[in-house]
């Protein structure tokens, strides 16, 4: 007997829209059941992610019946994990256990079974994983056959469970099957059964593990027709019935209890193969698949393949310095709901840590983290999901620690994790950081009252598959692997390629010459004579009574031109504004441009109540491009989010406004994405030297959000 395990993965990101998710649910996971129940021959294993469970428990509780009830036959088997799919490397130790042991206790009181297995979320593997697995109840878990490759295992020796070892904890791990996982449901099921008569007849017993996403049936484009109206999936099932002489469906636990573990084995840190590539730096990317591509041609490049490793998961934050950004703002937050346990008194009201500890859970999932055949970091809506669970965490602890309001928090550290010291300034309004090593930019600000992080931008960047977007116009492809479509969303989009020379963020200052127009800055081609963002500013913290000050500033001296800038930023306990005082000098032998650049995220750019405001009058969406008239004044207005962001200076100027726009790629294409809306007033400074002050102060009115939580 060959025994075949059958594991599905179901996954709906934290601040998916509710639209995405009851899709996935008509197009795949409710007719996969539909399908499957009608097979009582055909018993399969289920992970379904803690965020998309809450969910279809709250709005389809049909369906959760339906599971108990597979469940209670034998026929179901429920796998675990870490509750809201975080990237377990990625979280400290406590989080880990803490997620795992909680996502357990909710599944064991939804279905009477305690999981013993556990699904590694994107199997991002390290080996020290292992102790913290275990210590949460955990006795096993399915990686890639492509981990087991590197650790130089042969194919051939992949045909059952391994034990795998920490500080001496014991965990068995299944190698899932590559082979299977592009067959399935891409090739007709025959060809299936015929890689399993293959294994069977080299490896008596052997144990071939199916361990993929359950959208690939239904949910991944063009697959639900494919599936279930042309009826792969029965034809799946009605191949593996036929074949039930010598193919047992099994579950991981059947497995393991049919079947002892082969040996022990010690893996590399890795992920699936393609996780690896995606890793990589864009251009690394383009030389590795061009490499990969020649060994599929070459003389024994199928032997050499089986060393070549892409990168690895962690440097998501080296080639994102966005990801770094909300991976430290997520540790933060977590040290803050540690201290605060430990800081818990007999009479505290346990509930709000919990809040906070949950809304941390939330967080930490690992969707916008990283990105590659899906949209992942580049989705605003699913970066602004996990800040929205961050920003709600520090604001409840934010709570204990000040019983009485108002108050006013200020720290210097390191914060982002960048070697360099920042500043936050947070109050009961809003948490803004500023990062005086560059540029003394503000680089990450949480709008309490909207939980919401007004800095989460997305800077242009180089991408491996922008060379697919100029070299195919429109081209579409059929039912396939998501690795390998290449379908266009909307036409132009090699126009669109623009890159960035830094990350997008706010009161980042700038001197150009004085023949740069906004459509420079639009294409990334601005002629920066200084490139005050890239440079450390000296900063001092001064505090007042119920107030703060601080002082950011960079002065430059070269051979033939003096350029110095001093921005003074305060504010005080209760204020929903930072205020800044500006002192320019320049002795440029040519007149140039100054430009203060704000960048402002979370904020939809395609509705009609979500528009830039000049003296109470709409000038149009916040998808806007212009030159806007000299005025004093500008207002960002999101009605749905409540909020209204005001910048107003002390006298009239030039504002540039432009939508920051990314060309990027998910399962279902390639598209053009809107980040951010840059807003920048400009100044002309005369050659020979000049002297320009201002303030400008930067409003946060939340009172349409206030009145409708009553």
């Amino acid at each position: 007997m060959l025994r075949f395990v059958l594991a599905l993965h179901n996954h709906q990101p934290v601040g998916n829209f509710d639209y995405v998710i009851e899709d996935a649910y008509r197009d795949s996971y409710k007719p996969f059941l539909d399908v499957v129940e009608g097979y009582p021959d055909v018993t399969f294993a289920l992970h379904t992610s803690g965020c998309l469970l809450e969910w279809l428990a709250a709005r389809k509780p049909e369906y959760v019946r339906r599971l108990q009830s597979l469940v209670a036959s034998g026929r179901l088997e429920i796998i675990g994990g870490a509750f809201h799919e975080p990237i377990l490397p990625m979280i400290p130790r406590r989080d880990r256990i803490g997620q795992i042991e909680r996502y357990s206790d909710y599944l064991e009181t939804m279905f009477g079974v305690r999981p013993r297995g556990m699904w590694l979320a994107e199997r991002v593997w390290e080996q020290s994983l292992t102790y913290s697995m275990v210590e949460a109840g955990v006795e096993y878990t399915i990686l890639d056959d492509f981990h087991f490759r590197k650790a130089g295992l042969k194919s051939e020796e992949l045909v059952g469970s391994f034990l795998t070892e920490d500080e001496g904890r014991l965990l068995k791990i299944f190698p899932g099957s590559e082979r299977a996982r592009y067959l399935i449901p891409f090739q007709e099921p025959d060809r299936l059964i015929d890689y399993l008569k293959d294994v069977a007849a080299k490896t008596p017993d052997a144990i071939v593990v199916f361990a993929d996403d359950g959208e690939k049936f239904g949910t991944w484009p063009e697959t639900h027709a494919h599936v279930y109206t042309n009826g792969w999936l029965r034809r799946f099932f009605d191949a593996i019935v036929a074949n039930k002489d010598w193919i047992e469906v099994c579950t991981p636990l059947q497995a393991l209890a049919a079947k002892p573990p082969i040996g022990t084995v010690y893996l590399p840190d890795c992920s699936y193969r393609e996780m690896t590539e995606w890793a990589l730096p864009a251009d690394s990317l383009v030389a590795y698949q061009s490499l990969w591509h020649d060994l599929e041609h070459a003389p024994g490049g199928e032997r050499v393949k089986a060393f070549l490793k892409g990168g690895f998961w962690r440097n998501f934050k080296v080639r994102y310095p966005e990801t770094q950004e909300m991976y430290a703002r997520m540790l933060e937050i977590s040290e803050q709901v540690e201290l605060a346990e430990s800081a818990c008194e007999a009479g505290d009201s346990p509930a709000d840590l919990d809040r906070a500890k949950e809304s941390l859970y939330r967080g930490q999932c690992n969707c916008p983290y990283w990105h590659g055949a899906f949209g992942g970091l580049y989705l605003p809506h699913l970066r602004n999901g996990v800040y929205a669970e961050l920003v709600k965490a520090d604001t409840t602890l934010a709570g204990r620690r000040h019983r009485a309001s108002p108050f006013l928090e200020t720290e210097s550290r390191d914060f982002n994790l960048d070697g360099l010291d920042e500043v936050k300034i947070a109050n009961e309004q809003f948490a803004a950081y500023f990062a005086p090593g560059k540029g003394g930019c503000l680089y990450e600000l949480d709008v309490r009252l909207i939980n919401a992080n007004l800095g989460s931008s997305l800077a242009r960047r180089p991408e491996a598959y922008h060379e697919k977007i100029r070299k195919h116009s429109g081209e579409q492809a059929g039912v396939g692997s998501i690795h390998d479509r290449v379908v266009f969303k909307q036409e132009g989009l090699e126009g669109k390629l623009h890159y960035d020379r830094r990350p997008r963020k706010s009161f980042q200052d700038h001197v150009w010459s004085n023949d740069t127009s906004i459509d420079d800055v639009d294409a990334g081609t601005a002629n920066e004579l200084v490139g005050l963002s890239d440079l450390a500013y000296s900063s001092d913290l001064a505090h007042h009574v119920d107030a703060v000050e601080l002082k950011l500033s960079r002065n430059l001296v070269g051979q033939h031109a003096r350029c110095s800038v001093t921005k003074t930023i305060s504010t005080s306990a209760g204020s929903g504004e930072l205020n800044a005082r500006y002192v320019v000098e320049s002795s440029f032998d040519r007149p140039t441009r100054f430009g203060v650049e704000f960048n402002f995220a979370a904020l939809a750019s395609t509705e009609d109540d979500r528009f830039y405001l000049v003296d109470g009058e709409k000038i149009g969406r916040l998808s806007t491009k212009a030159v806007l008239p000299t005025t004093a004044e500008l207002h960002l207005v999101d009605e749905w989010l409540g909020v209204d962001v005001g910048l107003t200076l002390d006298r009239p100027t030039e504002w540039w406004v432009l939508p920051v726009q990314t060309v990027s790629g998910s399962e279902a294409g390639f598209e053009l994405v809107h980040q951010s809306a840059c807003v920048i007033p400009t100044w002309v400074l005369p050659a020979g030297g000049g002297r320009l002050e201002f303030t400008l102060k930067l409003n946060l009115d939340c009172s349409r959000a206030k009145a409708r939580k009553g």
